[in-house]
């Protein structure tokens, strides 16, 4: 047998136990700060969903009274466990978090979560926070990248490559040398689940991948601390997580470049408040409405041109029956695009299910697979439309780098009035809270703690 340290699994093991914020480029800080704000806010907008409020119903019957760490939706605080579940269901209610493109992954939400709450549980440092938050999306990121596009088809992947993700943030705040690393994540994707099915019929599961992916990661991390072990070849083994999971996976994803690129700063901030697989058509449409001067009226038929994974995802939501379902519908996206000019929170709320102009719209438009489009797709997203008009013209869009992409990036202007729309959404924080929350973020390595951050009064 091979020396272990030969195998992928040990290797991303080795390298993330051995990672000090010293390693770290000062670019991959800067954006760590930035997505630690979008997650954090778009937690803030999932404050009395549905799903948030069974979680913290649940928690209140299973857990303690009190804690060391805090439920942002509530102001509550909780056992880290706890915590770490309610805000990873809580931050991917409004479909406003990070995405990785070529992992295909929501890393935020599920490494901010049990991150933040294990610091607040042992009163570690802004610079602690970085450093494991780091690592999180390091590993989870690759580890999306290595189970494939086969993997996605079936499996949320920020439900199963997050649950690792999670394990090695919390392994790494903990400290652990490369045994416990491996340790964690072994048992981490002992646990990793996330079925697509839920998107037939608007079921909540989406929520729950994010807080379990969190917590089981937490629990994983906590457990291989105890020195509990874990399978050793948990990703590439021949009853592993690939060997289950995945027709197309890549061992060689897992230890691409460690340490020279940094995956994080390839994460993705999302303007639009949908799936992701919406957003490049949603940016063509909006960029040829306004070139051309089109009203919604003169548009007769769009045809979106994608990669075939957002007809996969997007297919099967034909006639959406909550907001959170119309989020996955391609015509309702590109209806709210045509007939408001934009696809934010509020819009969907107030006009996604009952604007007759915007159901008119969704029924004109059709998502056909490109080739040009999916030979590009995960690594870059590409938007390509053709627009009928009712006099008889057809005309073409295309959009190269979505908004919100590292090459098309949100400034820091514009990620705090996203984040303040955020949290005045479901007045999960005010904006003077929320002002005052930039500063501790930007400056987070000079923070000794973040044992709360926010006040009781909300």
């Amino acid at each position: 047998m091979q020396p272990l340290s030969s195998y992928p699994t040990r290797q991303l093991s080795e390298f993330l136990a051995a990672l000090t914020l010293a390693d770290v480029p000062a670019q991959a800080i800067e954006k760590t700060k930035e997505l630690f704000l979008d997650w954090v806010a778009s937690a803030l907008a999932g404050k009395d969903s549905g799903p948030v409020r069974a979680l913290e119903t649940f928690a209140k019957q299973m857990g303690p009274s009190s804690g060391p760490s805090e439920v942002l939706t509530n102001r509550r605080t909780t056992s880290a466990w706890f915590a770490a579940l309610i805000n990873a269901a809580a931050s991917h209610v409004v479909e406003q978090d990070d995405l990785h493109n070529s992992s295909v992954l929501h890393p935020g939400t599920v490494v901010f979560p049990p991150v933040l709450a294990v610091a607040q549980a042992e009163s570690r440092s802004g610079k602690d926070i970085l450093l494991a938050a780091i690592a999180g999306y390091e590993a989870g990121i690759r580890i999306g990248e290595f189970l494939g596009l086969s993997h996605y088809e079936v499996f949320h992947t920020t439900g199963t490559a997050g649950t690792l993700a999670a394990a090695a943030a919390t392994a790494k705040l903990f400290g652990l040398n490369e045994d416990g690393m491996q340790r964690a994540l072994g048992s981490a994707g002992t646990q990793a689940a996330g079925l697509w099915e839920f998107l037939r019929d608007a079921a909540d599961s989406k929520q729950l991948h994010t807080a379990k992916a969190a917590s089981n990661g937490l629990l994983a991390a906590y457990l291989a601390r105890e020195g509990f072990t874990g399978a050793k070849h948990i990703l590439e083994g021949p009853q592993g997580m690939a060997a289950g999971m995945s027709r197309d996976a890549d061992p060689a994803r897992l230890t691409d470049r460690l340490g020279s690129r940094w995956a994080i700063t390839e994460t993705s901030f999302k303007w639009h408040a949908s799936c992701r697989h919406t957003h490049p058509a949603a940016d063509a449409l909006l960029r040829l409405m306004k070139t051309e001067k089109l009203s919604d009226s003169q548009i007769a038929a769009v045809t979106a041109r994608v990669h075939q994974t957002a007809i996969d995802v997007l297919g099967p939501v034909v006639d959406p029956k909550t907001v959170h379902q119309a989020k996955f519908s391609m015509g309702t996206v590109l209806g709210m695009i045509a007939v408001h000019g934009r696809a934010g929170l509020t819009d969907f709320e107030s006009f996604a299910l009952t604007d007759a102009r915007v159901g008119s719209f969704r029924d004109k438009v059709t998502m056909v697979a490109d080739a040009e489009v999916n030979a590009a797709y995960p690594r870059r997203w590409i938007g390509k439309i053709e627009v009928r008009t009712v006099d008889g013209r057809r005309l073409d869009s295309r959009v190269d780098v979505p908004k919100g992409d590292p090459d098309n990036a949100l400034t820091r202007d514009e990620l705090e009035q996203k984040a303040i729309r955020l949290a005045l959404f479901r007045r999960g924080a005010t904006e003077a809270e929320m002002r005052q929350l930039f500063s501790r973020i930007w400056n987070l390595e000079d923070q000794a703690s973040l044992n709360r951050l926010f006040s009781n009064a909300g």
